[in-house]
C-alpha cells in the first residue's frame, strides 16, 4: 500500500520544480500576457486609424 502512495501522480514532483512552475505562471499571467493584450488592442487601434486616414471616417458621404 505504501508503494502505491509513493508512486501516485503529483507526489514525485520536487519542491524546486513546483516553485519554478509557479514563478513562470506568475510571470506569464501578470507580465507577458498583459503586454501581449495591450499590443493586440493597440495594433487593432492603429489599423483602424490608418484605415480611416486612407478611406475617411465611417458614415454617409459628405453632402456637396
Amino acid at each position: 500500500m505504501r508503494e502505491l502512495a509513493q508512486k501516485a501522480p503529483g507526489n514525485d514532483v520536487p519542491r524546486s520544480r513546483r516553485r519554478l512552475e509557479l514563478l513562470l505562471f506568475l510571470i506569464l499571467a501578470f507580465g507577458i500576457w498583459p503586454l501581449v493584450a495591450i499590443g493586440v488592442v493597440g495594433g487593432y487601434g492603429f489599423l483602424v486609424w490608418m484605415f480611416q486616414v486612407v478611406y475617411g471616417p465611417p458614415g454617409p458621404p459628405a453632402a456637396h
